[in-house]
């Protein structure tokens, strides 16, 4: 999954980068709301952070753009954003939650609670109430980074395990290797041009050839159980 942090705030900004990371998210940062809305403009984002004291404007106008949008002209105008702010009045609430935010948290938060609001918000997006992702005989769990394929632990690499939650999530659907790469890079990680083959490659030795099919010259995408 891949986050944009909309926050001024350097110390609170690089503290929920590290976290981020550590969960296996990839994770870029603005502190405007010029900076955030050019890069909502250019690159995919599965889930927003907006902190609504910016400098330079109002993060809510962040949110007011994202949403009068039609999706037609930027497909991310339904990206979830979840706010995360020090004003804790009900009315500050009621008004984000009305212009369109998906989840609101006042500052201070816990980092862990924090996480499973943006793991509900993903679910919520693509349409998934379950916390684990099944397909035939592999189950995947999200939260805890984990696969069993009959019943048995399978160790994957971070960006092994990125980009078999990046297919799997959207199965049967087709992902080319830039989706793929938007999902697992930020702007300041170095990435080989053949790096989704490679992982795609592991993934199958330890998985089966079967589990992630190539559709030529399109990309990658996990089939659907045979009924």
């Amino acid at each position: 999954m891949r986050v944009l942090v909309v926050e001024d705030d350097e110390g609170i900004a690089t503290g929920l980068e590290a976290h981020l990371r550590q969960l296996g998210w990839a994770v870029d940062i603005t502190d405007s709301v010029d900076t955030a809305w050019t890069a909502l403009r250019v690159e995919p984002f599965d889930l927003v952070l907006l902190d609504l004291g910016l400098r330079g404007g109002d993060g809510a106008e962040v949110l007011r753009r994202l949403r009068q949008v039609p999706p037609a002209r930027l497909p991310d105008a339904a990206t979830p954003v979840l706010v995360m702010t020090a004003r804790d009045q009900v009315a500050a609430r009621i008004e984000c939650l009305d212009m369109g935010a998906d989840d609101y948290v006042t500052k201070p938060f816990d980092p862990d609670e924090l996480s499973a609001r943006m793991r509900a918000l993903r679910r919520r997006s693509l349409g998934r109430a379950q916390p684990l992702i099944t397909a035939g005989a592999l189950e995947v769990d999200p939260a805890n980074r984990t696969v069993l394929q009959d019943g048995q632990p399978v160790e994957l690499s971070a960006r092994e395990f990125g980009v078999l939650l990046a297919l799997i999530e959207v199965r049967p659907r087709v992902l080319s290797r830039p989706q793929i790469e938007a999902q697992l890079y930020s702007w300041d990680n170095a990435l080989d041009s053949n790096a989704v083959e490679v992982h795609v490659h592991h993934l199958r030795k330890k998985l089966g050839e079967a589990v992630i099919r190539t559709l030529r010259g399109v990309g990658y995408f996990v089939p659907e159980d045979k009924p």
